[in-house]
C-alpha cells in the first residue's frame, strides 16, 4: 500500500463486505463502499471498473465521473 501522498485527498466513506441476504436483497457476497461524496461522482445506476493492487483496490472512472470529480475538487480547493 503506497500510503498518503500530496495528490491523495482522503474522504469519510464505510466499506463493507456483504454476503448473500435474501433480506436485503443481496444475491450475491460483493463489496459495498458508501460515501455520499461518491455518489456525487459514481452516481447510482452508473458502472465503473475496479481492480486490484498491494494493499488495496483502484476504481477507475470514467470520463464523465472524471469531470464530475474534478468540479469536486475544485470546489473544496476554493
Amino acid at each position: 500500500m503506497s500510503g498518503p501522498a500530496p495528490s491523495k485527498k482522503e474522504i469519510p466513506a464505510r466499506v463493507f463486505i456483504h454476503e448473500k441476504d435474501e433480506r436485503t436483497g443481496s444475491k450475491i457476497l460483493h463489496i459495498d463502499v458508501e460515501s455520499p461524496l461518491l455518489n456525487e461522482i459514481v452516481r447510482p445506476g452508473e458502472s465503473t471498473y475496479c481492480g486490484g493492487k498491494a494493499g488495496g483496490v483502484f476504481i477507475g472512472l470514467k470520463r464523465e465521473m472524471i469531470k464530475r470529480a474534478e468540479k469536486i475538487l475544485g470546489e473544496t480547493r476554493e
